[in-house]
C-alpha cells in the first residue's frame, strides 16, 4: 500500500467522521436554533437533520414544553405603607425559538425580574386588606401584562400565582387577635341564638300543651252534657211511650192523674223540697175515693170516738 492510498484513506475516515458529527437528533418537544457561519439560518424541529460540516452549527437547544420560574420571597408595600414579603411562580413556554434565542441575553432572568416590578406595581395600588382579598384580581393582572411584554422574547405567559403572603409580624399579632374576637363574637351570638330558640321552642311546645289541655277539657264537657242530654231524652221518651202505651190500653182519666201524682212525689224526694199540688188534682181528690185513699191526700171513711177504758179498781185506795 503506497503512500498515496494512506493519505486517501485517512480523508476517507475524517470525512466519515465528520458526516457523522453533522447528523443531529432532535428530541420531541425540542427545537434547535441553527446559525451558518454565525447568522441565523435555521430552526430544527424534533426529528434528525443533517448540518452543513464547518458552516452550520446549533447555538441553541430550547425546550417547547411549559416550564416553571419560582421567584423568590421579595419585599413588597403595599398603598398604606405595609411592608410584606410576596413570593410568586410563573408557568411560561417558548412558542418561537428564534425571538426566544435573540429577543433577550438571558430570558429566563428578564422575566424574572419583570415579574418582580410588575407585582410592586399591582400591590403599590392596594392597601393590606385589599392585598391579602385579592389573589385572583392580583394573578389576572400579572399575567395579562407579564404575558404581553414576553412576546418579543418568544414567551407566552399561561398563568402567575402567587404563593404566599406574609405581612409583618405586627400586623400578624392584630390579625389573629382580631380573627380570635371575631370566632369569639360568633361564638356568643350563636349561643345567644340558640338560648333564643329554645326558649321560644319551650313557649310554643307550652301554649300547645295549653291549647290542647283546654280543647280536652272542652271536649270532656260537651260530651258529659250530651251523655246527659241523652239520658234525659232516653228517660222522658220512655215516660212518654208508658203514657202512649197506657193511653192505648185503655187508661181512665183518674189512674193517669194518680200517675202524675207519682211524678210529683218523686221530684219532692230530697230535703228542703217543696211539691205545689195542681187544683185539678185535688179536684180529683174530691171527686174520687179510691185516688184519694190510694195517694194519702186524705180519709174519707169517718171513724168513730174511741170507747172510754172502764178503769181498775185500785185497790189500794177504793175501798
Amino acid at each position: 500500500m503506497g503512500p498515496l492510498e494512506i493519505i486517501l484513506i485517512i480523508l476517507g475516515v475524517i470525512l466519515l467522521i465528520g458526516l457523522i458529527s453533522n447528523i443531529k437528533i432532535v428530541p420531541q418537544a425540542h427545537e434547535y436554533v441553527v446559525e451558518f457561519f454565525g447568522k441565523y439560518k435555521r430552526t430544527l424541529k424534533a426529528g434528525i437533520h443533517l448540518t452543513v460540516p464547518l458552516a452550520e452549527k446549533v447555538s441553541k437547544r430550547i425546550t417547547m414544553m411549559e416550564q416553571i420560574m419560582d421567584a423568590p420571597p421579595q419585599p413588597v408595600i403595599t398603598k398604606d405603607n405595609v411592608t410584606m414579603q410576596i413570593d410568586s411562580v410563573v408557568y411560561y413556554r417558548v412558542y418561537d425559538s428564534k425571538l426566544y434565542a435573540y429577543g433577550a441575553v438571558n430570558p429566563e432572568i428578564a422575566l424574572a425580574n419583570l415579574t418582580a416590578t410588575t407585582l410592586r406595581n399591582i400591590v403599590g395600588e392596594l392597601d393590606l386588606d385589599g392585598t391579602l382579598t385579592s389573589r385572583d384580581l392580583i394573578n389576572a393582572k400579572m399575567t395579562e401584562i407579564i404575558d404581553k411584554a414576553t412576546d418579543e422574547w418568544g414567551i407566552k405567559v399561561t398563568r402567575v400565582e402567587l404563593k404566599n403572603i406574609i405581612p409583618p409580624k405586627e400586623i400578624r399579632d392584630a390579625m389573629e387577635k382580631q380573627m380570635k374576637a371575631e370566632r369569639d363574637r360568633r361564638e356568643t351570638l350563636l349561643q345567644a341564638e340558640g338560648h333564643k330558640s329554645a326558649i321560644i321552642t319551650r313557649a310554643e311546645g307550652d301554649k300547645q300543651a295549653a291549647i290542647l289541655q283546654a280543647e280536652g277539657e272542652r271536649d270532656a264537657r260537651i260530651a258529659r252534657a250530651e251523655g246527659e242530654a241523652r239520658e234525659i231524652y232516653l228517660k222522658k221518651k220512655a215516660e212518654a211511650d208508658g203514657l202512649q202505651e197506657l193511653i192505648k190500653a185503655g187508661i181512665t182519666p183518674e189512674v193517669l192523674e194518680l200517675k202524675r201524682f207519682e211524678a210529683l212525689e218523686k221530684v219532692a224526694d230530697g230535703q228542703a223540697s217543696k211539691i205545689i199540688v195542681p187544683t185539678d188534682a185535688v179536684e180529683m181528690v174530691k171527686k174520687d175515693v179510691i185516688f184519694a185513699e190510694s195517694a194519702g191526700v186524705g180519709d174519707v171513711t169517718k171513724q168513730g170516738k174511741k170507747k172510754a177504758e172502764p178503769k181498775s179498781a185500785d185497790p189500794c185506795c177504793d175501798k
